[in-house]
């Protein structure tokens, strides 16, 4: 595909040293590598923490891997039933355009820069220009990525902040953002999650029926308890409140494989992104080791948003 010439402009890196770090002192530092393609965050005591692919993707950046405090890997990449699942990702449609399929009828992000990781005493974290481009290689949005993961003393789950600075491409007035109910920051889970977990959200109601047994509810945060291979995880995400149109539309599924998203409740309610005014998205993802009650995640969740 050729690309235009047009590309973002670069407005200034979000700063992720922004994310204030709970008051406590710090349990321990955290240490990052990157080779041609890939992230790796781990404690400087050598447990993983998080996988991110940056490049020799072909259609969007993406968290490959998640890891509880304890090791445990709860993402899965690619499957067979949906190629284009990529363990943790955001993707949406713009202009008519999915983001989310992988075809040649759907778009590409593409990064045009990349800073960090830097790592140390209170965060690992990274940085991302991307051009979100269009089959006919136009530039159609263009996004600021920050990823955080936290090192704060006494952290109960591992806990990233995933932050989406979105804006139109030079010379565009305004785009409009639309996609299914499920398009947004979503994440795909190891095959034995599938079927047997829990969603549980802060609204405490399962939410609205959209097709099957996938259901839409809006709540502040939404999680997912079910066994990683042989021992039980919970992963939940946060909508900070700061976000569009917060509390986030989670989506939920669970029969034929299960899926967790935080939404903008696009497909009935679509956005025109105007030039000038970006659209500053911030979410949580934090993953326990064990099954996390709701009083636990809501502790979590009030720790993380301030």
């Amino acid at each position: 595909m050729k690309l235009m010439s047009s590309r973002c402009l670069v407005l200034g890196l979000i700063v992720v040293g922004a994310f204030a770090p709970a008051p406590e002192s710090v349990a321990q530092s955290l240490a990052a590598a990157k080779d041609s393609s890939t992230i790796k965050i781990a404690t400087t005591a050598g447990k993983p923490l998080l996988e991110y692919r940056f490049a020799g993707v072909p259609f969007k950046p993406y968290a490959a891997q998640l890891y509880s405090p304890g090791g445990v890997a709860v993402l899965r990449d690619s499957p067979a039933d949906h190629k284009h699942h990529h363990g943790l990702m955001v993707a949406i449609g713009v202009e008519g355009v999915s983001f989310w399929i992988e075809t040649d009828k759907g778009g590409k992000q593409i990064q045009r820069r990349l800073d960090g990781p830097t790592a140390g005493a209170t965060a690992a974290e990274f940085t991302q220009q991307l051009d979100w481009v269009m089959p006919d290689g136009k530039v159609a949005l263009c996004e600021e990525r920050a990823v955080r993961v936290h090192a704060d003393a006494g952290l109960p789950a591992t806990l990233l902040t995933w932050r989406s600075r979105l804006t139109t491409p030079p010379g565009k007035d305004a785009v409009t953002l639309t996609g299914s109910h499920y398009y947004g920051l979503g994440a795909r889970f190891v095959t034995t999650m599938d079927k047997v977990g829990e969603h549980l959200n802060a609204a405490g109601t399962p939410g609205e029926v959209v097709r099957g047994e996938e259901r839409l509810v809006a709540a502040k945060w939404g999680a997912y308890s079910a066994p990683a291979g042989e021992k039980p995880v919970t992963v939940a995400i946060f909508d900070h409140p700061s976000n569009l149109r917060h509390p986030s539309r989670l989506f939920t599924m669970t029969t034929h494989f299960a899926y967790l998203s935080a939404t903008l409740n696009l497909w009935k309610e679509p956005f025109q992104l105007k030039a000038g005014s970006p659209l500053e998205l911030r979410y949580g993802v934090a993953v326990w080791d064990g099954k996390a009650s709701a009083a636990q995640i809501e502790k979590l969740y009030e720790r993380w948003k301030r």
